[in-house]
């Protein structure tokens, strides 16, 4: 499960751009910015935003386009074999506390789906299997960013994975 953040226009939360942009409709009119990227064909599985609300582009079992030129552990080409998951957020903005419980409950449910995600020593979702997209992609990404509380997110997981 490879970890994102992402934010249209950069730095700016709310609205309709993601959407958008993971749906091929992006206007590059609509900001300076968007001329830039309107041209790719990028997608993830799904989106967590600011107020902890999911939605779902791709289906889980699907490849999505969120991974791109990617290696790590021995693997390549990430997007034949990973889950993407966007938060909506900037490498220097803190995340929102509902992110990570959403993203957590998120995480462990696909560990539940798809057993070889979960780890045998605890019955959790293995950390190993989670990593952030600079984590895959570092000459090129740096999402989820510094201010992605990785601790965090391990202790939430082993909460929800135990209700």
């Amino acid at each position: 499960m490879v970890i994102h953040n992402i934010s249209l226009p950069p730095r700016q939360f709310g609205g309709c751009h993601i959407d958008e942009l993971f749906t091929n409709c992006l206007d590059p009119a609509a900001h300076p910015y968007f001329a830039e990227i309107c041209h790719l064909e990028v997608s993830a599985h799904a989106l967590i935003n600011r107020s902890g609300e999911i939605t779902q582009y791709v289906a889980f079992d699907k490849r999505a386009w969120h991974a791109g030129k990617s290696g790590f552990a021995g693997r390549e080409k990430f997007n034949d074999f990973s889950i993407g998951i966007e938060l909506e957020g900037a490498d220097d903005v803190p995340f929102e506390a509902v992110q990570y419980v959403v993203l957590a409950k998120l995480l462990a449910a696909l560990g539940c789906a798809y057993p070889n995600l979960l780890d045998e020593q605890d019955n959790g979702v293995s950390n190993s299997r989670i990593v952030g997209h600079s984590t895959i992609a570092p000459d090129r990404k740096t999402d989820p960013g510094p201010l992605f509380d990785w601790q965090k997110l391990t202790q939430l997981i082993g909460f929800v994975s135990k209700l």
